[in-house]
């Protein structure tokens, strides 16, 4: 396996997993994906990382397949799409995609797979699988419709046009576009805001809004009990209430 293809650095809390295929746009082939696997799921089992930041090296985020292997690897590829996307919902903690270029194909639902996206003005994202002949993979058609609506997500598609940063945005694509020198600062304070909060609130918040997406409204007001049930009885919980009432009362 071709060493340092996924970079990966803890710092104050905060795992930040690197593509590191920049003369390639940092387009996946079965060696890159089982990095960025086992990196992922390294950060994922570790307690001490409270958020996980995804990004790229270079002038891209991800270019998707790398088309030079793509007949070989396919298989191989489409497999790790849907194990990493089923991987970054159900991680314990945050995910913030700070996408500083283009994000294209598996490249750009890699992106939409992450709980947030923070992009560079200079970013783009698009799903250009008919370009190829091919159909959206990597979670593109289920993540897609879910942020734009039905309608918008098939004129993504079927178009197969790179969408630049304000209108990705304005599209909910992204969730929030920064200047492309502040974007690792941007994402990193934005991550130590969340990594403040206590871990098994941030789990059960997550994993409250991922469920509600199949279940009815009554089945959630009972999953908001349980979880209240359990994180008041935690000394993260107990202590800030305390502090909020001595706030109060001065």
């Amino acid at each position: 396996m071709t060493p340092g293809l996924v970079l990966a650095e803890l710092a104050d809390g905060i795992g930040t997993v690197t593509l590191n295929r920049p003369h390639k746009l940092n387009a996946f082939d079965r060696h890159f994906c089982r990095e960025l696997i086992d990196a992922l799921r390294a950060f994922a089992a570790d307690d001490r990382v409270r958020v996980i930041i995804l990004t790229g090296a270079g002038r891209a985020f991800c270019a998707g397949a790398d088309l030079n292997v793509l007949e070989q690897d396919g298989p191989a590829l489409m497999a790790a799409g849907k194990e990493i996307a089923v991987m970054l919902r159900a991680a314990p903690k945050p995910i913030l995609a700070a996408v500083n270029g283009a994000a294209a194909g598996g490249g750009a639902n890699l992106a939409l797979a992450c709980d947030y996206r923070m992009a560079s003005e200079q970013a783009s994202i698009g799903q250009v699988f008919h370009k190829l002949g091919l159909a959206p993979d990597w979670g593109g058609s289920y993540f897609l419709p879910r942020l734009t609506g039905t309608s918008r997500a098939l004129e993504l598609v079927w178009s197969a046009r790179m969408v630049p940063a304000t209108e990705a945005l304005a599209l909910g694509l992204f969730d929030r576009v920064v200047p492309h020198d502040r974007l690792a600062a941007e994402a990193r304070a934005l991550a130590l805001q969340w990594a403040a909060q206590p871990s098994l609130a941030v789990r059960r918040a997550k994993e409250a809004v991922y469920v509600s997406e199949t279940r009815a409204l009554e089945a959630m007001l009972d999953l908001e009990i349980a979880h209240q049930y359990e994180l008041f009885a935690t000394p993260e919980a107990r202590e800030r209430i305390s502090q909020s009432l001595s706030t109060r009362s001065r």
